[in-house]
């Protein structure tokens, strides 16, 4: 059998998304293994989040969609919506 090549990349759960990391000390990130090639909806969906879940993410601090490639060492930052409060 071959071996699938694989990409390590640093996690982080922002607001209401935490829940889905419950373990996860506040304010650290998570380390995920995937395959090469992999997409940042393919982490969303690793993790059990629903893609409407997530309003924005940031791979290494820039704004990419769902089906931005991941490369290896790249750190994604998961936000929620955001709620509005009341008057």
């Amino acid at each position: 059998m071959e071996d699938t090549a694989k990409i390590q990349v640093s996690i982080r759960l922002y607001a209401g998304l935490r829940h889905y990391l419950p373990d996860l000390p506040l304010g650290k990130p998570t380390l995920l293994i995937l395959p090469t090639g992999a997409a940042v909806g393919d982490v969303l969906d690793r993790l059990g989040i629903p893609r409407e879940e997530t309003r924005s993410c940031f791979i290494n601090g820039r704004q990419r969609d769902h089906d931005f490639v991941l490369s290896e060492g790249d750190e994604a930052a998961f936000f929620p919506p955001v709620a509005g409060g009341e008057s």
